[in-house]
């Protein structure tokens, strides 16, 4: 029995595995850094440790001897898939709420994970040797790091032309990330699905499957939204994929939770192990929501905590049923219209939905940094069936308002509301070919204007900068300057001619009929900028003298376009470049992004290094065109 349980984690799933204990009475200890200092996580644990890195495994099993702990659950990501890290926990005389170091290792590697799932039936991707000629390769083929997961040190390759730059950049993801820069070289399935396994082993033996996920919908190779049951997966093809699952996990003697990963061919209807994820998935909700044993819901982390304590399975195969379907969108600290640039700040407003189940670890007024992983939470939608869970979960997004920090919260409700994503037709590949379109501003934008127009008439305060006020004040004609100037006639009841009228208008939430059409945002007003969220989008609409302060000072000029490292820098002073030409790397929150040139010239100025740390909007580099072009 585990009487303390330290999480070596933070965020989200720490306060969601903190849920758990406390249902469960077992005592709870965080960890924190100095950035973590005041975050939601540490507040919702008994106790908390300071360490000075998450990563930091004598630290983390030193802090878990220290509070009195008795067994330690990784979470996910940080050192939750680390043989070294399982085996110091053994050391220490603690228990880790995982698979044994041993089982971790072979499955952590997914060369080594190939040859365990080929021996136990289990069909793999065709693949190439490294030392084979790249020109004897059928293309497409996938280039990706044979340690760690998470779509880091991955890289997909058309021809044998882009193969060595290919191969050198995964090479540099996968050693920042995993310390380990080996790869492997697959067959790239051009159109498939990501279909995933949850399987549950004891000590004693016994394996059993909680049916399948589906996580099709990817960018690069991280998820977006996941769901279950899948919803092209037949029974005969379930029957398979399970089988398969529980197969590997016995092959292996896998105890505790974990995730096996197949490549559904919609071409071939043929499936290829992919990789195993030896700790709790992200999507885990998903499959609690409608896995049901005996009739009764699941709690994954309960399981968990009872099998690392050596209790046996409470139940068998045959007494797990599926009811329903749920869906779960990330949502992320990025900027999905403007490159998925990772964004970093300070939240004003944060409102989560209340209808579904939210896993969070985001407040109002909360530093958020490109520390660590930018995934700020998770919204889980269920419903008897997979059209009402889908409709639950856009109007879960519509509710969701996050304001002082651009997230993906607004994109996650355009690609659950779009026919692709209700038709089930997006595959793994889809959100690299096709652009979401980006929400239109004209409804937040009179809706800003509409209470800009209001506050302009007050004598005192601004009720939507104070919550609990309620806005009022005699109705006047207004020229409201946003990003762009705005005619609100309250008396009339129009903006921009348009028929407006006001339905609630109280603690930062505004509802209006626009043009015979309910509307719903919620608004935050500053000094000289008006934030609105409208369909999970923060729109942030600032007056013209306001937007001339962030105008480059040149068209060749290349800024930070983010707080991040710099890779590698590949030109000097005098180097002629062409449109479109990388000049350097950058690197944050473990992602590369190329800076390129913006048009053919020569460069003036590099200001960028190897190594150095870069504020966001920090000029890099400058190019000019030559007097002869």
């Amino acid at each position: 029995m585990i009487h303390t349980l330290l999480v070596a984690n933070r965020g989200e799933i720490a306060l969601r595995v903190f849920r758990t204990c406390q249902r469960l009475e077992i005592r709870t200890v965080a960890i924190y850094t100095d950035v973590d200092a005041r975050a939601p996580h540490v507040k919702g644990a008994e106790d908390a440790v300071r360490v000075p890195s998450y990563l930091d495994i004598d630290a983390v099993v030193a802090a878990a001897v220290e509070s009195g702990a008795d067994a330690i659950h990784p979470g996910y990501g940080f050192l939750s898939e680390r043989a070294e890290f399982a085996r110091a926990v053994e050391a220490a005389g603690l228990r880790l709420v995982g698979p044994s170091a041993d089982v971790m290792e072979a499955m952590g590697r997914k060369d080594h994970a190939r040859e365990i799932a080929t021996k136990a039936g289990v069909p793999v991707v065709p693949s190439y040797d490294l030392d084979d000629d790249p020109a004897t390769f059928a293309y497409p083929v996938l280039v990706k790091a044979a340690a760690g997961g998470g779509g880091k040190g991955m890289r997909v390759v058309r021809s044998a032309g882009e193969y060595a730059d290919a191969l050198a950049s995964a090479r540099r993801e996968a050693a920042s990330a995993f310390g380990d820069d080996t790869m492997l070289v697959e067959k790239f399935v051009e159109s498939g699905r990501h279909i995933e396994v949850q399987v549950l082993g004891d000590t004693h033996g016994d394996v059993v499957h909680l049916f399948e996920r589906d996580c099709s919908t990817q960018r690069r190779h991280q998820k977006v939204l996941e769901e279950a049951p899948g919803p092209t997966v037949d029974a005969d093809l379930r029957d398979r994929l399970t089988s398969a699952a529980v197969a590997l996990a016995k092959e292996v003697g896998y105890t505790n939770a974990g995730t096996v990963e197949f490549l559904l061919d919609n071409a071939t209807r043929d499936f290829y192990f992919l990789e195993m994820n030896t700790r709790l998935q992200v999507e885990h909700p998903v499959t609690e929501a409608t896995v049901r044993v005996e009739g009764r819901e699941l709690d994954l982390v309960e399981e968990q905590l009872r099998v690392a304590a050596g209790e046996p399975l409470g139940f068998t195969q045959e007494a797990v049923t599926s009811e329903g379907c749920a869906i779960e969108a990330r949502v992320y600290a990025e900027d999905s219209f403007g490159g998925f640039l990772p964004q970093a700040g300070t939240t004003s407003l944060v409102r989560w939905p209340t209808d579904v189940r939210v896993d969070h670890a985001l407040e109002s007024n909360q530093v958020v940094s490109t520390s660590y992983d930018p995934m700020l939470g998770k919204i889980v939608a269920h419903g008897p069936d997979r059209e009402t869970a889908r409709r639950a979960l856009v109007a879960a997004l519509d509710e969701t308002a996050i304001l002082g920090l651009t997230t993906n919260a607004g994109f996650l409700r355009a690609l659950a509301a779009s026919d692709e994503f209700r038709d089930a037709t997006i595959d793994t590949t889809w959100l690299d070919d096709h652009e979401v379109p980006a929400p239109d501003a004209r409804v937040p934008r009179a809706m800003a204007a509409w209470v800009s127009a209001m506050l302009a008439a007050l004598d005192t305060g601004h009720p939507f900068q104070a919550d609990g006020f309620r806005l009022g004040g005699p109705p006047a004609p207004t020229l409201v300057e946003l990003d762009r100037d705005v005619v609100v006639d309250r008396a009339r009841g129009t903006v921009d001619g348009v028929p407006v009228r006001e339905l609630y208008a109280e603690n930062h939430t505004l509802e209006l009929e626009i043009d015979g059409h309910r509307e719903r945002a919620v608004i935050n007003v500053q000094p000289d900028i008006v934030e609105v969220s409208h369909r999970g989008q923060r729109f942030v609409l600032t007056g013209p003298d306001r937007l001339a302060d962030h105008v480059a000072a040149s068209d060749g000029t290349i800024t930070a376009p983010m707080p991040g490292t710099v890779l590698e820098v590949r030109v000097a002073v005098g180097d002629r470049v062409e449109d479109g030409q990388v000049l350097g790397m950058m690197e944050a929150m473990k992602m590369e992004l190329s800076l390129r040139a913006p048009f053919a010239g020569t460069v003036t100025r590099v200001e960028a290094g190897a190594g150095r740390q870069v504020p966001l909007g920090e000029t890099l580099f400058v190019v000019e065109v030559a007097a002869d072009d």
